[in-house]
């Protein structure tokens, strides 16, 4: 058993050197570097980014009527959103420290770097700053929900899930009572992958990379 979970780390590391080094080949090839969560263009990429940028007139009247007509419903959803956030925000910081929950970093759910890509016109620009706002909230307060199951109801589904969100793998296998009664204490407080994460965290990305 201790030999496969050797392996298992020799095999994360070794994948994260690959995703390091992806990154950093990224990076060189369209001339940006990150100064801690912002980027940075070179100058002549930035110039260049400026001249493919469609205009803004000649982008809404190429625009289909109907995304046009139905836009205001997608910017309305951005209400029941930012409750959601407040919400979410809120209750862990009230409700974590007492079950023993590690918080979850809300800034490495909400990114919103795609407002600085200057080949996007002002209205393309906006609507990915709103698209990462959302999404990144959603993923955030699933994070939330899936330490707060864990704490309370770590048991896996009968059925099989179209999508799981990260403490799912901790949970004990439904219909096993006898691990249940057994290993939930333990089950509920397992959160020491995290803790791990968090001191590895402390080291930034850009140092691991460059």
């Amino acid at each position: 058993m201790h030999e496969e979970l050797n392996v298992l780390v020799a095999k994360a590391k070794q994948l994260e050197s690959e995703m390091l080094a992806e990154i950093r080949e990224g990076r060189q090839k369209f001339g940006y570097e990150m100064e801690g969560r912002v980027v940075r263009f070179d100058a002549a990429v930035s110039a260049e980014h400026r001249k493919m940028a469609k205009s803004l007139a000649p982008y809404l009247l190429e625009a289909k009527w109907l995304n046009i007509i139905t836009a205001p419903m997608i910017w309305f959803c951005v209400l029941p959103i930012l409750f959601m956030d407040v919400v979410a925000e809120v209750y862990q910081f009230v409700c974590f420290p007492i079950y023993g929950i590690p918080k979850v970093r809300r800034r490495d759910y909400v990114v919103m770097d795609r407002g600085r890509l200057l080949y996007l016109n002002s209205m393309e620009r906006f609507n990915c700053v709103y698209c990462g706002y959302v999404n990144g909230v959603l993923a955030y307060v699933q994070e939330v929900a899936g330490r707060t199951e864990q704490h309370w109801c770590p048991i896996k589904h009968a059925v099989s899930l179209k999508t799981r969100h990260s403490r799912y793998q901790h949970f004990l296998d439904y219909g096993d009572a006898e691990q249940y009664c057994k290993r939930l204490e333990e089950v509920r407080r397992d959160f020491a992958d995290l803790k791990k994460a968090s001191m590895s965290a402390a080291l930034p990305l850009n140092s691991r990379i460059n």
